[in-house]
């Protein structure tokens, strides 16, 4: 099956040429690899111009069995990531859609595996996988972001009852049943993925997290930034999404383990203020305890400096989403209210 890309028809769709995504015109075909599966188009939504974009594209083309095609979508510039993904699904004519956000670098094999994985399971409606545990950025904050979401999807491996988008595959006849993504709730970065696998879940389809599936993040990020997303972007909207759904709480960062981190940080900054001692290393101990293999990880990739800096920061993630609680009951309340009031 011949590599081709085609021309997207539509001014705001760029689809790059095979020549200048850094790949051949005929994939390559791995001797362990049986060609039975369907095919694939990557969508790239770039309406931000981001400067990884370039990186993006070379790691596609040069991976092993490259997408027949490759649709990134550059404008109209302030597009959404919703928008923009949904704007090149329509253009797309492979039967499996595979979304890379513009700052992740995909590993060789990615493409493989996901071909594999809808190989060997015809039901299956959509995969997803991981960040890797070597993120391509400078800087305390950007490591510890980075690779607390790898931590999070490594340990969130097997059946999923959501979706990410930063690099997740999904049928194209189950993705345009559901009608995409919901551009006009979420026309900014936001959990517009999650709220997809939701609607994925209620339906009855199957959806995998397969951490083998990695790319490299090349996103930056520092202390302002990360709360700000962790809390408004993320934090707020996500629980606003399960109050609505009534949806329950274990799924990837919402376990036992991650509420008693939490429950456990509120109470350290608390034993801080009162300068309790005691309560400041019982709490930091039992910190330490519950997520020992995510400090463990910390150390193995950057050493005691990323260590000691990602107590505070992993404190500070806890906190910020203790904090976005309160602040989605109102707006959630605030919601209803209003809808019961234009109700007859």
């Amino acid at each position: 099956m011949p590599s081709t890309f085609r021309p997207a028809g539509k001014p705001d769709v760029l689809t790059r040429a095979g020549a200048a995504a850094g790949t051949s015109a005929e994939p390559r075909r791995p001797s362990t690899y049986t060609w039975t599966v369907s095919t694939l188009s990557v969508v790239v939504p770039a309406t931000d111009g981001p400067t990884t974009l370039r990186r993006a594209v070379a790691a596609i083309g040069n991976a092993q069995l490259p997408p027949e095609e490759l649709i990134v979508v550059d404008r109209p510039r302030g597009l959404g990531p919703a928008a923009a993904r949904n704007r090149g699904s329509q253009q797309a004519r492979g039967e499996i859609l595979v979304f890379v956000d513009a700052d992740v670098e995909v590993h060789e094999d990615v493409f493989v595996r996901i071909r594999s994985v809808f190989d060997r399971d015809p039901d299956l409606a959509a995969v997803f996988g991981s960040y890797d545990d070597d993120p391509d950025v400078p800087g305390v904050v950007s490591a510890f972001r980075n690779l607390l979401h790898h931590h999070v999807h490594q340990q969130g491996a097997g059946v999923a009852t959501t979706f990410w988008a930063g690099l997740g595959a999904i049928r194209r006849d189950v993705f345009e049943e559901l009608g995409g993504f919901d551009e006009v709730r979420f026309s900014q970065p936001s959990v517009e993925d999650i709220e997809l696998g939701s609607r994925l879940h209620a339906s009855g389809r199957r959806v995998l997290l397969d951490p083998e599936i990695q790319g490299t993040h090349l996103k930056t990020w520092n202390l302002a930034t990360m709360t700000k997303t962790d809390l408004l972007r993320r934090g707020v909207p996500w629980l606003r999404l399960m109050l609505e759904k009534r949806a329950g709480t274990g799924a990837l960062n919402l376990g036992w383990r991650h509420r008693l981190s939490a429950a456990a940080s509120v109470v350290l900054v608390v034993a801080l203020i009162r300068r309790s001692h005691r309560w400041v290393l019982s709490t930091l101990a039992l910190l330490l305890l519950v997520d020992r293999s995510f400090y463990g990880l910390l150390l193995r990739r950057r050493g005691l400096r990323l260590l000691v800096a990602g107590v505070p920061l992993h404190v500070i993630h806890r906190l910020t989403s203790v904090a976005a609680v309160p602040i989605a009951l109102v707006a959630h309340a605030a919601e209803t209210w209003k809808t019961r009031r234009v109700e007859p």
